[in-house]
């Protein structure tokens, strides 16, 4: 990259934001495409020129939709996002643009835009998602159409991201496939780390997760605006009932809600030319993305993220501040491990007083897809306003502690030229070294790294193992589903038990001693 890369740009700056959430009744609730046109008119607003604003993006981008991630069922689904966006605005973006499945994809678009605008590659950029799950639901349950709610016309959109599946056919056949059975194992990993038993490092996840439920509750956007104590968002009950051990429900990342977000992003330049009034620029100071590796059973181990660590020195870095100077911050919360793991990466204690939400959380203030980074955004840029020369950082999450994505933002313009390091020049830093050695046909003698009991309304289903053999050769397999061998698994710490497992034609089996 050349020494100055603003010839054309000056500092990239989020102009306007913002959000809505939908409560209404079925028969009225608005589609994913509305909830994005009127969250974009919303920013435009936000911004001060309003409709002048729309009018002058050259790019138009929408985050994926859940019923276009390779695990919906069958959802229904529209051929050209963006385009059906543009057209209601009545805009004609240059570039429209759809993503693939991720959460950390919000911030990720704003760094790689940010760069183009930077480069002079495009001049203003408006970033849009939404979901509305928990309408479709709702229309469904009460004998409603979703004739508005898919499209299969038009020619498909620029794709700014690639789709990847996030587990092997093999990992995917033992139950590593949906985010509510594979955080599970990253939260008793973590339990082993600390040295915890269970009831202590279940206290953990409520007292991690209670600060989270208060913001929440005085967010007038939430999907849950209940403040919940520690005990009774860990401690299992009636209605709080386990869905992977350790989490129970309220725990969970909630994604049937009805909610829309939208930030706008160009140049200091352009926002001066547009008449956009100083005090609604937000400056990207420093900003990273990485993977870790990609499939689970490549991981070192299950309770770390080199890829996190990594994007978290190099956004300090870029943004000339220590985790110190922070003043707000918004960790990916779609499960307790995922706070924990980026709070630990990151160097922040997990009990900071400045609190670790801005929002409220995916469990609280609501999961929208891949959208939820966007709100986390939006709501940063009103706390930032709010309190000019702050700092706020925001991490981001995808798949399952995979890809990561990274922002620091202020009111205050930064202080030398902007310049993003290439994501691809740092990427061996995240990676070093060789994999665990795997196999897929495991047998012998073995024991256990990490575990989850998978529940369903009745009680729990099934055992899922990640375990090592006794030459240190990784395996994943389930359990026996017997209800004794299942309630053992949730009832005593089951972290390095000893046992057996066998391969069989399509799965492999591990039976822990003394169940």
């Amino acid at each position: 990259m050349p020494d100055n890369p603003q010839t054309h740009a000056d500092f990239p700056v989020l102009i306007g934001a913002g959000q809505l959430t939908d409560k209404r009744a079925p028969e009225e609730v608005a589609t994913p495409i509305e909830l994005m046109v009127e969250a974009l008119r919303k920013a435009a607003d936000d911004a001060g020129p309003g409709q002048a604003v729309l009018q002058a993006a050259d790019v138009l981008l929408a985050m994926g939709l859940t019923a276009d991630s390779p695990e919906a069922q069958a959802l229904p689904s529209y051929t050209n996002v963006p385009a059906l966006v543009a057209d209601a605005l009545d805009i004609s973006p240059a570039r429209q643009v759809y993503t693939a499945t991720g959460g950390n994809t919000p911030q990720m678009m704003v760094n790689r835009y940010a760069q183009q605008i930077v480069e002079g590659q495009c001049e203003l950029v408006l970033l849009t998602g939404a979901e509305a799950l928990a309408g479709m639901v709702g229309r469904l349950k009460a004998g409603l159409d979703i004739d508005g709610w898919q499209s299969q016309e038009g020619e498909p959109p620029e794709i700014a991201t690639t789709e990847r599946l996030p587990a092997t056919p093999h990992e995917a056949a033992h139950g590593i496939l949906l985010p509510a059975s594979v955080y599970p194992l990253f939260e008793n990993a973590l339990r082993g780390k600390y040295g915890e038993d269970i009831a202590s490092h279940q206290h953990r996840m409520g007292e991690l997760f209670h600060p989270l439920t208060r913001v929440a509750s005085q967010n007038p956007l939430a999907w849950f605006p209940v403040e919940r104590s520690a005990e009774e968002l860990s401690q299992v009950s009636e209605s709080n009932r386990y869905v992977g051990f350790p989490y129970t429900k309220y725990l969970n990342s909630i994604i049937q809600v009805n909610m829309g977000a939208a930030v706008i992003l160009t140049s200091q330049r352009k926002a001066r030319e547009l008449g956009v009034p100083e005090d609604r620029l937000v400056y990207l100071h420093g900003c990273g993305d990485a993977n870790d590796r990609w499939f689970l059973h490549e991981r070192e181990n299950y309770y770390s993220s080199p890829a996190i660590r990594t994007i978290g020195r190099k956004a300090l870095a870029m943004a000339g501040k220590s985790i110190d100077e922070i003043d707000y911050f918004d960790i990916y919360s779609c499960f307790p491990s995922a706070v924990q793991i980026a709070c630990d990466e990151l160097g922040i204690d997990q009990r900071d007083p400045r609190g670790l939400s801005v929002t409220g959380g995916l469990p609280y203030f609501g999961g929208p897809g891949n959208n939820y980074t966007t709100h986390a955004i939006a709501t940063m840029m009103d706390r930032l306003r709010a309190r000019p020369g702050s700092f706020g950082l925001l991490n981001a999450n995808g798949w399952f502690i995979t890809k990561h994505s990274l922002g620091i933002y202020s009111t205050t313009p930064p202080l030398k030229p902007w310049c993003r390091e290439d994501p691809a020049d740092y990427a061996d830093e995240v990676v070093d070294g060789d994999a665990v050695p795997f196999t897929e046909s495991p047998n012998g003698p073995a024991s256990i790294e990490t575990y989850t009991v998978v529940h369903g309304r009745e009680g729990p289903e099934s055992g899922i193992v990640i375990g090592r053999l006794a030459d240190g050769t990784r395996f994943i397999a389930n359990t026996p589903d017997d209800p004794d061998t299942l309630q053992s698994m949730v009832g005593r710490d089951m972290l390095g038990a000893s046992g057996k497992v066998t391969s069989g034609e399509n799965l492999n089996t591990f039976v822990p001693d003394d169940t």
